[in-house]
């Protein structure tokens, strides 16, 4: 398993195991690093959905009290094990990343700082369950995915417009 994308690289791999073993292995470091609670760290992301294609960078939501006020003892926990700040503008979320090397081209993890229990952290869980628990939904999402890399010509943001609709239907069968 070769875990990492390059900045607006586009590519798919078939589901691994290997993808939650080192979800497991990063979380126990997070843990030993950070005053976070176990039950704050999730995987979440196409890695933590069984049998479909993803792309190999492990996504990981991280639940805090108050995104205005992190703990510094959270980032500097975070930077201990690999995490570097993004300067990544979204709404109720905070990205960081960790690299391959320090040339800092290719991202491995993702982290998604988000209100624990907020509306963003339960989007994530439920959009993963939902996917896991569901043969055909799973199958309609890889189905677009795969659709995308063949049809289309673009990166990143291409990719994750392209897939926003499907994914916010989801979120709305939460409510």
């Amino acid at each position: 398993m070769r875990l990492g994308l390059k900045r607006d690289e586009v590519r798919l791999e078939t589901f691994t195991d290997e993808w939650q073993k080192n979800f497991f292995n990063i979380k126990q470091d997070i843990l030993k690093s950070t005053p976070l609670q176990e039950e704050r760290i999730e995987h979440i992301g196409s890695t933590a959905i069984k049998g479909t294609v993803a792309k190999p960078i492990i996504d990981i939501v991280v639940g805090v009290d108050d995104l205005e006020e992190v703990d510094q003892a959270i980032f500097e926990g975070l930077k201990k094990v690999g995490f570097l700040r993004l300067r990544v503008e979204r709404p109720n979320e905070i990205v960081l990343a960790k690299f391959t090397d320090e040339t800092y081209e290719e991202k491995t993890h993702y982290i998604h700082l988000v209100e624990y229990n907020g509306d963003l952290w339960k989007n994530l869980i439920f959009f993963r369950d939902y996917l896991n628990s569901n043969d055909s939904v799973r199958q309609q999402y890889q189905d677009l995915k795969l659709k995308f890399l063949k049809e289309k010509n673009g990166g990143i943001k291409e990719y994750t417009d392209y897939k926003e609709q499907f994914v916010k239907g989801i979120y709305e069968k939460r409510i």
